[in-house]
């Protein structure tokens, strides 16, 4: 029988190492689902419950195993439907490639059925690599181009193959004019900054006294080298959302997240250093870094297009984090007079977890949902890959868990869309089938696309070898940050026309497909609910009913701005009372006194 194109572009994708496409059926790639029939299922076909759960499937796979993740989609409506999780892609600087059928040749400019113009559509999502298969020729260096700039760029790519080009019968380019031979392989480029910038950098580092490290998930392969770094410099080490699992919290100096969503431990280490180096992150939100005439800075990026960006550095170092922190650390010296402020930040450290516990204690109504992921913490494995989806679980994601052991972590950084939480889980899960792995979602993202991808979970359980899959459900009622935005930023009571949201059984939802759940409505029942997931031997979802007027906090607010805050939108919000209450009770664990106190909830 003859290869067709179909049958060669799987062949290819195995070439590349390809073990999973994500994906959703549909007659655009008829021909690639015959040639997967015909390939015995090489690469596995994943199927999702909708093109853009496929997408963010991708997402989370090429985040947890560092490979190029890849999805596939049929023309016209399938290909849009891609388009939100590829541009997560894309923001978040991962790689995925995404296959997606064309109508025939034939009709392409007869406003024909499912006719969209891919490569205008795809023009900004897959704008480092975007090409269309017209003939067999062009492969497979069109797939190699795809992979290649996929895995270099860190970026989105993607292939269109008209239909009836699937079924074509495949024919390599030829040693002629106008083809191009293609090749499998990639090696992995560590640059490193010239000796004369290195230098600039280590003078700037070495006369600073009071040294704040930023780290984003360009220093994930340079745990060991920001440790060093912080430890001869002693300084404190701030991490942004996406670099959350880049170094532990059990260290006494990484002050945790920062920004909206960070810890004050991370607004004090900025707003008080004089020398502040970032390393592989491109933190957007420059009120949260030091002011611009406070701090000597030093950047160092491996994608010269983002070096530079946020702040006035003085020197910027384009090249491999761990790479270059190695060559700089030589230079780097120690200095006593920063013992002072290495005490100061690790003692803001220790008070901020105080505080997060303190929160976690105040009563709510039903549930505190500080209380829900704090009780988690210590209990989660040290093996754990964990998902946050965007909302009020994000706060709680970003400040309640600590990162140990060899833990993982991500959510939706800089597109910040709703609907990953529970796909992403999906996908770590294919990447790492021996690892178990927890979502936490708000009930607004689990009825928009959460339930569904249940269902993929339930289709492929057996074939994790930890079954464990735990989807913890932030149910109050309420789109809640957004609320929570609408009467920060604009002063505006909640409005309940958009703001309300029905009440969904999860957990009986879950075990009407196969899965195992609970509903937990009282504080004593959450301990008890996370160790029963975490011992499931299937995915578990847990439903707690939370408390819509627990306010997400930002680090530098005061006791003054959250009653102000509350007291701006007394009149017509339905909780005004609860929104008082709830802000000035969390707020005021700032202030207490004690060290290390147990208190009791309530």
């Amino acid at each position: 029988m003859a290869v067709k194109v179909s049958d060669h572009v799987l062949q290819r994708l195995r070439e590349w190492g390809v073990e999973h496409v994500f994906s959703y059926a549909g007659d655009g790639i008829n021909g690639l689902l015959a040639a997967w029939g015909r390939a015995e299922n090489d690469p596995k076909f994943v199927q999702a419950r909708h093109e853009e759960m496929a997408a963010f499937e991708a997402v989370g796979y090429a985040k947890f195993s560092g490979r190029v993740g890849v999805c596939a989609a049929t023309s016209g409506p399938g290909a849009v439907h891609l388009l939100n999780g590829l541009y997560d892609a894309k923001l978040d600087h991962v790689p995925v490639v995404a296959i997606v059928g064309q109508t025939d040749r034939s009709a392409m400019g007869g406003s024909y059925q499912q006719e969209v113009d891919l490569l205008s559509l795809y023009k900004d999502v897959a704008s480092d690599y975007c090409a269309m298969v017209t003939v067999p020729e062009q492969l497979p260096n069109v797939i190699d181009r795809a992979m290649r700039t996929a895995y270099a760029r860190r970026t989105v790519t993607a292939v269109i193959i008209p239909a009836d080009v699937q079924e074509l019968d495949y024919s390599p380019p030829t040693h002629e004019f106008k083809m191009v031979p293609s090749s499998l392989g990639l090696s992995s480029p560590v640059p490193v900054p010239r000796p004369a910038d290195l230098s600039r950098a280590a003078q700037v580092l070495n006369a600073g006294e009071r040294i704040a490290v930023l780290v984003g998930q360009g220093a994930a392969g340079a745990r060991a080298e920001v440790v060093a770094l912080a430890e001869r410099l002693d300084a404190g080490v701030a991490k942004a959302l996406l670099g959350k699992d880049v170094l532990p919290d059990d260290l006494p100096y990484v002050t945790g997240s920062i920004g909206l969503l960070g810890t004050r431990a991370s607004y004090e280490l900025m707003r008080d250093c004089d020398t502040l180096l970032v390393v592989g992150s491109s933190f957007p939100y420059s009120q949260f870094l030091p002011d611009f005439d406070q701090a000597r800075a030093v950047q160092i990026d491996i994608d010269p297009h983002m070096i530079g960006l946020r702040y006035p550095f003085e020197v910027n170092l384009v090249g491999d984090a761990k790479e270059t922190l190695a060559a700089l650390l030589p230079q780097l010296k120690r200095d006593r007079k920063r013992k002072a402020w290495r005490r100061k930040v690790e003692k803001d450290t220790a008070r901020w977890w105080e505080v997060m516990q303190r929160r976690a204690a105040v009563e709510a109504d039903p549930i505190n949902p500080e209380y829900v992921v704090h009780a988690l913490d210590a209990l989660l494995p040290d093996d754990v890959i964990l998902t946050a989806d965007s909302g009020s679980a994000a706060n709680w994601y970003a400040r309640h868990l600590r990162m140990r052991g060899t833990m993982r972590g991500s959510l939706s950084g800089t597109l910040a869309t709703m609907g990953p939480g529970v796909p992403y889980a999906i996908g770590a899960k294919f990447a790492h089938p021996d690892r178990p792995a927890v979502a936490l979602v708000g009930d607004g993202a689990m009825q928009m696309n959460g339930m569904a991808e249940l269902v993929t979970a339930a289709k492929y359980r057996q074939e994790w070898k930890d079954p464990r899959l735990v989807v913890a459900v932030l149910n109050n009622h309420d789109l809640n940050q957004v609320t929570w935005e609408m009467r920060a930023m604009s002063g505006a009571p909640q409005f309940l026309p958009s703001q309300s949201l029905p009440d969904v059984p999860y957990a009986d939802f879950a075990r009407l497909i196969g899965l195992d759940g609970v509903r937990v409505e009282r504080p004593e029942d959450v301990q008890g609910a996370w160790h029963r997931a975490l011992g499931a031997d299937r995915p578990f979802v847990i439903d707690f009913r939370t408390d819509p007027d627990v306010p997400p906090i930002p680090p530098h607010a005061t006791l003054e701005q959250i009653e102000a805050a509350a007291s701006a939108v007394l009149q017509g919000d339905s909780e005004s009372a609860g929104i008082v209450r709830q802000g000035v009770k969390a707020k005021i664990q700032d202030f207490l006194p004690g060290r290390g106190r147990h208190h009791k909830r309530g």
